[in-house]
């Protein structure tokens, strides 16, 4: 099997579905970001206050290749993996990209759920939440869109539809 790229936002469901997709169908899923902070023994947010982005960027880099080289299968990419390198012509290059494209109503609701475990948004209020998203996601999306496939990630939020988008990704791939 040709190696898969999850991609989008964070809170766009790339774990969710990446899980799904091994349960499914038995392929190896690798969560970027999981084996940078395994690897290295800190978490993104402690990597980012040590080392700083450029390394943290430099170590995703790299790491993208040994998985995609090592491990295969599905691979959830980081948020901004795609925006830094040439990491999106690389993964075009090795295997399908699959843009999880989240409306900016969910990410917000999504991310009001799960900021208390990112130190960046834990101290925001919905309004400044709002407000992160909008300023954020504009600049990544040109890099998103480069996907080979793009698909709605809103249904990711309910068991069924993240079951039915499973269940379409394996017939796309």
């Amino acid at each position: 099997m040709m190696v898969i790229y999850l991609t989008g936002y964070m809170c766009s469901g790339k774990t969710t579905l990446g899980s799904l997709l091994k349960e499914m169908a038995g392929v190896k899923f690798t969560d970027l970001d999981q084996y940078i902070e395994e690897k290295e023994g800190l978490s993104v947010n402690e990597i980012f206050a040590q080392k700083g982005e450029t390394a943290f960027r430099e170590m995703e880099r790299n790491t993208l290749r040994e998985v995609t080289e090592n491990i295969g299968g599905v691979i959830a990419t980081g948020g901004g993996t795609p925006c830094f390198f040439d990491n999106m012509e690389y993964m075009k290059t090795n295997g399908k990209v699959i843009y999880l494209n989240c409306s900016r109503g969910e990410l917000l609701e999504r991310l009001k759920i799960y900021k208390a475990t990112r130190p960046l948004l834990k101290d925001k209020n919905d309004d400044e939440l709002k407000e992160f998203i909008e300023n954020s996601l504009p600049k990544r999306e040109p890099f998103y869109n480069k996907a080979n496939i793009i698909i709605d990630a809103d249904p990711l939020s309910t068991p069924e539809g993240a079951l039915d988008t499973a269940k379409r990704v394996l017939e796309m791939i």
